[in-house]
C-alpha cells in the first residue's frame, strides 16, 4: 500500500459511470416490474453503495475510507441502463475505486437478477467522470 500519512485530509469526491445493455424481454420485465428475484434497479442501487463501502476488502492496495456519501443511479436507456455512483469522503486519498467498484457491482447485480431470461447482456464503458480534491487536483473526462 501507498504511504499516505503525511497527505493533508481533504475533502474529495469521485464519479464513476458505466452501462448494462439487454434483450427487450428483459427491459421489459424491469419496466413492468415482472423480475422473478425482485426489483433489479432497487437491488443495484443497494449492491453499489455496499461495494463502495467494501472496496478495500475486494480491491488489493487500497485504502479503507470514512465515505460520507454513496449515491447510484439507474437511468433508462433504449437498451439497457446508464450506472453512475458518486462518493464523497474527507481523506487523505481519493474515492475513484470505490465510484468504479459502485458501478461495476451495481451493474453485476442487474445482470444476475436477469441472467436467467437474457444472457447476452453486455456490461461496459466503466470509466471515471469526475474526481477532485488531493493535490493532483480535478479531472473531467471530456
Amino acid at each position: 500500500m501507498v504511504d499516505v500519512g503525511d497527505k493533508p485530509v481533504t475533502s474529495r469526491e469521485a464519479i464513476a459511470r458505466g452501462s448494462i445493455t439487454m434483450s427487450r424481454e428483459a427491459l421489459r420485465l424491469i419496466r413492468r416490474g415482472a423480475v422473478k428475484k425482485g426489483d433489479p434497479l432497487q437491488t443495484a442501487r443497494l449492491a453499489g453503495i455496499l461495494a463502495a463501502k467494501q472496496t478495500p476488502a475486494l480491491i488489493p492496495l487500497c485504502h479503507t475510507l470514512p465515505l460520507s456519501s454513496v449515491n447510484v443511479e439507474l437511468t433508462a436507456r433504449a437498451r439497457g441502463y446508464d450506472i453512475e455512483a458518486r462518493v464523497r469522503t474527507a481523506s487523505q486519498t481519493g474515492v475513484e475505486m470505490e465510484a468504479l467498484t459502485a458501478v461495476a457491482v451495481a451493474a453485476l447485480t442487474v445482470y444476475d437478477m436477469l441472467k436467467a431470461v437474457d444472457k447476452t447482456m453486455v456490461i461496459g464503458d466503466i470509466r471515471v467522470m469526475l474526481k477532485s480534491g488531493g493535490r493532483s487536483g480535478t479531472y473531467r473526462r471530456i
